[in-house]
């Protein structure tokens, strides 16, 4: 569960009744695409011939770009998130990851779900010892490409949904 129950209007779009701009949710879905895209081969190194993670990850791209409807990225992180079902460990997580940031086009609240999974994949993948550490690397990485407009909104975000998410914002 990633989703809060109650959803903040700043991460609702205006068209939906909350404050949240066409162009906000466009870097949202950007920044939710690059975090999945930063663990995908953690995927792909045992899953070569499944493109459904990398095909979700530039769905959201596309989005953005204006050269694919919502329903058909949001469909399409769906088909992500299938490929992830029979798989353990980090190459399930950089799937969900992905197929989280496509879901970004739908509800843009799904962008802290491909963070999470993304820092939850390269958890996974660290050596012993090292969880912590890498933790601590990925979610640092990931800020670091926040874009600024939506940086103060994020980082509250993760503060107060950390707890559904495993934990992994922690600082």
């Amino acid at each position: 569960m990633i989703l809060p129950r109650v959803r903040d209007p700043r991460l609702v779009t205006v068209r939906r009744g909350g404050s949240l701009t066409v162009e906000d949710h466009h870097l949202l879905a950007l920044w939710a695409a690059e975090c999945a895209d930063h663990v995908l081969g953690l995927f792909e190194s045992g899953s070569q011939n499944d493109p459904r993670p990398r095909q979700a990850i530039e769905a959201a791209r596309a989005w953005v770009r204006g050269d694919l409807a919502m329903m058909a990225a949001r469909a399409t992180g769906g088909h992500a998130m299938g490929a992830a079902r029979d798989l353990r460990g980090a190459p399930r997580f950089a799937a969900y990851a992905a197929g989280q940031a496509a879901a970004v086009a739908h509800v843009a609240e799904h962008d802290l779900g491909a963070a999470a999974y993304a820092i939850k994949a390269a958890v996974a993948a660290a050596p012993a010892g090292q969880e912590d550490a890498v933790r601590g690397a990925e979610c640092d990485w990931q800020r670091q490409r926040l874009p600024e407009a939506v940086r103060d909104l994020v980082v509250e975000d993760q503060r107060r949904r950390n707890e559904i998410c495993w934990n992994v914002f922690s600082d």
